[in-house]
């Protein structure tokens, strides 16, 4: 049996690896989900950072005194986990990345997305926080996925794609894969873990594998 702690990304909590979880318990593990800070869809919290929810990871960890954990970040939440993990390396086996965010110390999502994707952050913030995106902007457009992802999407911290990520180097020596959702729709998540050197798997399907296609997803997880 292993310990997955599975990240959402931007604008998500951890009620979209519904279908991932329920699968990977099913299979005889055991699943954590957290929801990140401010993205509970209460009170809005537009001081929060990156920081922050690698603080949350962080604390999820130690307070539940987990080790040997497949850490699992989704888009956002890639800068999240590995940040997370270059804290605690004694606690993690190993780091997975879907279709996620990745850097260097000191780089900020900003930082590391394409000119369209910034534009389009900076044009729907507002009181430092990005307006929840239309479900096909996250490769969702099934009309009962849509009706059921549309409504538990929360604006997401203007701050967490600002703020720098800080590392100390420790993440690097965890073992990491990707799993890559084709085609890319013009984001380099394929095209960094190219150059991090970890193993790419890819699956053909919108950026929210875990609700488009969480039979394959769960299968490249157990891999």
């Amino acid at each position: 049996m292993s310990t997955f702690v599975l990240v959402a990304g931007a604008w998500h909590g951890g009620w979209c690896w519904t279908h991932v979880a329920d699968r990977l318990r099913a299979a005889g593990h055991r699943v954590l989900t957290p929801t990140l800070t401010g993205l509970d869809g209460g009170e809005p919290r537009p001081d929060v950072g990156l920081g922050t929810h690698a603080d949350d990871v962080v604390r999820l960890l130690n307070t539940e005194d987990l080790t040997e954990v497949v850490l699992v970040g989704h888009s956002y939440a890639g800068l999240v986990v590995r940040q997370a993990a270059d804290r605690v390396p004694e606690r993690i086996a190993r780091l997975i990345l879907v279709d996620a965010w990745a850097g260097p110390d000191g780089a900020s999502m900003d930082d590391l997305a394409p000119e369209p994707f910034r534009r389009w952050v900076d044009r729907n913030t507002t009181d430092g926080l990005i307006a929840v995106p239309p479900p096909p902007m996250v490769g969702v457009d099934d009309p009962e996925q849509v009706a059921w992802l549309t409504p538990q999407l929360v604006p997401q911290p203007r701050r967490t794609f600002a703020e720098p990520t800080v590392l100390t180097g420790r993440v690097e020596e965890l073992p990491c894969r990707a799993i890559v959702c084709v085609p890319d729709n013009g984001m380099p998540f394929g095209s960094w873990a190219h150059e991090f050197g970890w193993p790419v798997d890819e699956i053909g399907t919108g950026h929210d594998a875990m609700l488009t296609a969480p039979d394959e997803l769960t299968a490249l997880l157990l891999k």
